[in-house]
């Protein structure tokens, strides 16, 4: 198995063609590639980025396993490949975990169940709910903590900190962007975290256990992420800006924290843009500087002409940047 590292992932975007919306094999394999050179250490697929809501199993099967390829035929087998695989049974996301597993993923992303809110959203089911599955999980979990997506269910530190306590849960995202609770969990946890001259590095609490990873889940704070102890980011914005989010790490590493702050800026104003369009933004943002993108599956809607110049436009200082910066692709075999 891949060991989980500092640095940055990306929940990548699934293409389709855009008047069949059948999966664009060509593009989703090269969007990966692409992602790869520019740095990233580890890809997540069928994340809330990549529409697993709107795919079909054997669909959600296919992406992972071209993406796993892709990596590999390229020389990035060194990058792994997390899958999300929630289901709002234990039993359903156990079998999801299982043909993620099947597929090529090294490590699955899980939400809290909420379609039952009132019964689902206590520490005593949640608990139950997340080490049953660790249990049973052939490859390790990620906690995903993103109140927005599951009826506002939100863990606070000490859950988090108690279920991971399971030898098969290697780290949480926090997409609730509370740096204060990823700052409790990452301590209690010994997350690991990138070398730097601004802080020691952490190597991990237990040499013989798999490195605990306390992910940023936005690039909008990915530089607070690091200030606060985290480990990595995995963010959306990291599909269109891949370069300028490694770049923030890259100057935490050499110490370099004032560049670190202006780059953060320019990282979370263009981050703002995407967030605020979403995955039809994030999708146009990539047509409009890289030539493929396309749309999502309905009923998500297509932007307009002027929703797409617009997007463009917010991002144009942060792109005009990102391209004056070289790939690293320091994961390459």
């Amino acid at each position: 198995m891949t060991p989980l590292r500092p640095g940055v992932y990306a929940p990548t975007m699934t293409f389709f063609h855009p008047h069949s919306e059948e999966l664009d094999i060509h593009t989703i394999r090269a969007h990966a590639v692409r992602l790869a050179k520019a740095g990233l250490v580890g890809l997540v697929c069928m994340g809330s980025n990549g529409e697993a809501v709107h795919l079909s199993r054997p669909e959600r099967q296919i992406v992972i396993r071209e993406t796993r390829d892709a990596l590999v035929r390229a020389g990035f087998s060194a990058v792994p490949v997390i899958a999300g695989a929630s289901e709002q049974s234990i039993r359903g996301t156990i079998e999801l975990c299982r043909e993620a597993s099947s597929a090529g993923a090294e490590y699955a992303l899980i939400v809290p169940p909420s379609y039952y809110r009132t019964a689902v959203g206590n520490d005593k089911t949640l608990y139950e709910y997340f080490t049953a599955v660790a249990d049973q999980s052939p490859i390790p979990l990620i906690l995903y903590n993103y109140p927005g997506a599951v009826a506002g269910i939100d863990m606070d530190s000490d859950l988090i900190i108690r279920i991971s306590q399971h030898p098969n849960i290697v780290g949480t995202k926090f997409t609730c962007a509370n740096t204060g609770k990823l700052t409790r969990v990452a301590t209690a946890m010994g997350a690991i975290t990138p070398s730097s001259p601004l802080m020691p590095q952490q190597t991990g609490a237990d040499p013989s256990a798999p490195p605990y990873v306390a992910f940023g889940g936005i690039a909008d704070f990915a530089l607070q992420t690091l200030v606060s102890g985290g480990s990595a980011i995995l963010a959306g914005g990291a599909n269109v800006l891949p370069r300028l989010c490694v770049h923030v790490f890259s100057l935490w590493e050499e110490g370099r924290f004032l560049d670190a702050v202006h780059a953060q800026k320019m990282l979370s104003d263009a981050d703002w843009v995407l967030t605020r369009t979403a995955i039809p933004g994030t999708k146009s943002a990539l047509q409009s500087y890289y030539g493929y993108g396309g749309f999502p599956r309905r009923p998500l809607a297509r932007l307009d002409e002027a929703e797409v110049k617009s997007v463009a436009d917010g991002i144009g200082e942060a792109m005009a940047f990102e391209r004056t910066l070289p790939d690293v692709s320091s994961s390459a075999d």
